[in-house]
């Protein structure tokens, strides 16, 4: 892939089949696997029955209430980052009179079908970006679609569960638009941009990243003003829609989130808080190459190589108003080298955004790692790093593995060090399940961060890799390998993380049980513990459930408080003229129905 014999003509499949057979075997392996991720990732979230990443899913699913027609609720974003890309994607699920239970699980459906198309968007990517083989590319595809960082999101309503495959989706319509310009191509790559700002915050550093591509291809004279137009206008209108939608919800959904201010300014604006920062992106980065088996760092050192290296090869591109010439060998190499520099330019903006704000959040602990936000770009760079280890020379290889143990032991050093000097001081940075659940997998770190185990996973996956390569026939077995290793590594994540807090958070009896019935005005009060309170507020699918203190309002006919039988703060309803329908005494709350 850096020198220019790497991205040729494509690499002839083994003959023996007919080619005609060997096309359309692929669409139907790709379709049956894409019907297969589906359903193993419905089946993983067969113990997932209410939300469990509180208060995220909690937002969006009110506002995907809302969008549907129903009661709102509250939401934990803040104005300047609110989007409602996400909710208006689940909000079919709240169509119609339903229990919740059935239409989390509907969420969960379109989560699945959408997390799965990582997939084929795998297969089309490696192969447009280096000449492997169909059966490399399917087997790295599995590899890249089976990644716990991929689908440990489908099972709650989060928008992470779209945003892999978004990113594949995005990476591909760059890599053809460079190569094939035009207004069509250019308008879809503009509208999955317009996509990611519809989503989620993190969308500004794609719509930053956009821009300035669309800035380079223009001075660069790759495209003319119409395709400018072309990139640009579908990211403006849907950004328009993201308010527009807003507007419409009106107070139906009420804000709880702080905006970032003078908080994120002040985290950043020293030398210590800089460092933090610093310290921060690159943990995100040492967890992309550890959880991709260090391929990801193998495909950096190829990247930057690739980047340095003289574009003459590339050719000049075609003229901006003249029609694209058929595409051969130098357009794919520079569509290549666009496209890559594009990813690890997100990469490095999304780390480094994602770091800033976390560290202007000043009423909680700071992570020790928190890599939910670049968890989206682990299936391009282990895709990447296979292609560049198998279209690579033995003597490139070990230079990049090279590169990816350096990384691996030096983020693993910068890890230890952190937490140590953090520790001297008599802090601790947080450590939870969601900050990376896959990493706590692979290093058995359910209670203390294990950097060098991380680096260790790494090191492994990568000479693992290398050796496999230097058999041909070992090359499938091995990818197969790692295939079983994530398949595993979620076992282990349902198993160690999800059933134990479903368990802890999934209140019981269910409230129709109890005789909350459609019509009942429903308040919470503050003393049932916060989890609890909003998966029992969900249940009331008729009506958003406000909070109130210790004396329940005069409009209300059933609700949810803190039962604590011995203790001060048990709630008596006899007081106030209502009656205990039930509840659970060992999870401390009880409904109560006004007589």
């Amino acid at each position: 892939m850096v020198a220019v014999t790497e991205v040729g003509p494509r690499v002839a499949d083994p003959a023996g089949q007919p080619a005609r057979r060997r096309r359309r075997l692929v669409p139907a392996l790709l379709v049956v696997g894409w019907l297969l991720g589906v359903g193993w990732r419905m089946w993983l979230s067969r113990h997932v029955p209410l939300p469990i990443a509180h208060t995220d899913e909690d937002s969006y699913l009110h506002t995907a209430r809302a969008l549907a027609g129903g009661p709102g609720g509250f939401s934990s974003e803040n104005g300047p980052l609110r989007r409602v890309g996400y909710p208006l994607l689940i909000s079919p699920a709240f169509l119609g009179e339903r229990d919740f239970a059935d239409s989390y699980r509907l969420v969960q459906l379109i989560n699945a079908a959408v997390n799965a198309t990582v997939l084929p968007l795998s297969y089309l990517l490696l192969r447009r970006l280096v000449p492997v083989r169909r059966a490399v590319a399917l087997a790295a595809a599995t590899v890249a679609a089976t990644l716990p960082a991929t689908v440990f999101y489908a099972g709650v309503a989060m928008i992470d569960a779209v945003l892999a495959p978004l990113v594949l989706a995005w990476l591909l319509a760059v890599h053809h638009w460079v190569r094939r310009p035009g207004p069509l191509v250019a308008a879809g790559a503009g509208t999955l941009v317009g996509t990611f700002h519809l989503l989620h915050s993190r969308g500004l550093v794609i719509v930053g990243v956009h821009a300035g591509l669309v800035l380079l291809l223009f001075l660069r004279r790759r495209i003319g003003p119409a395709q400018v137009l072309a990139a640009v206008l579908p990211v403006l209108a849907l950004a328009l829609l993201n308010e527009v939608v807003i507007r419409l919800l009106g107070d139906r959904v009420y804000l709880l989130g702080d905006p970032p201010g003078g908080g994120t300014v002040r985290a950043v604006a020293s030398g210590p808080g800089l460092l933090r920062v610093g310290a921060a992106v690159a943990t995100q980065l040492w967890y992309l190459v550890v959880i991709t088996f260090g391929l990801a760092g193998v495909a950096w050192a190829g990247v930057v190589r690739l980047l340095l290296r003289p574009a003459s090869t590339t050719g000049p591109g075609p003229a901006a108003a003249s029609p694209p010439p058929a595409a051969g060998p130098a357009d794919g190499v520079g569509a290549t080298r666009w496209t890559v520099g594009v990813a690890l330019v997100t990469s490095v903006g999304v780390a480094a955004g994602a770091s800033v704000i976390l560290a202007g959040i000043t009423g909680k602990p700071l992570d020790a790692i928190y890599g939910r936000y670049v968890q989206m770009l682990a299936p391009f760079w282990l895709l990447l790093g296979v292609g560049m280890l198998v279209a690579a020379t033995p003597r490139q290889r070990w230079r990049r593995v090279a590169v990816a143990v350096g990384l691996l032991l030096a983020g693993a050093t910068l890890i230890a060090a952190r937490l140590a000097w953090v520790a001297s001081r008599g802090h601790e940075l947080r450590y939870g399940g969601f900050g990376a659940p896959d990493l706590m997998a692979l290093t058995g770190g359910w209670r203390e961060f294990r950097p060098f185990t991380g680096a260790a996973v790494g090191i492994a996956g990568c000479l693992l890799l290398v050796a496999a390569l230097r058999l041909p026939r070992w090359r499938l077995p091995v990818l197969a390998a790692l295939v079983a290793v994530n398949l595993g590594t979620m076992q282990v994540i349902t198993a160690r993380l999800v059933r134990p807090v479903v368990a802890a958070t999934a209140p019981t009896p269910r409230v129709a049980d109890l005789g909350v019935r459609p019509g009942d005005r429903v308040w919470a009060s503050l003393g049932v513990q916060w989890v609890l309170r909003f998966n029992l507020s969900h249940q009331v699918t008729w009506a958003d459930v406000r909070w109130f203190g210790d004396d329940p309002p005069a409009d209300a006919d059933v609700v949810f408080v803190r039962w604590a039988p011995g203790e001060p703060d048990d709630w008596d309803g006899t007081r106030y003229g209502f009656v205990r329908l039930g509840g659970n005494p060992e999870q401390r709350w009880a409904a109560w129905r006004r007589t």
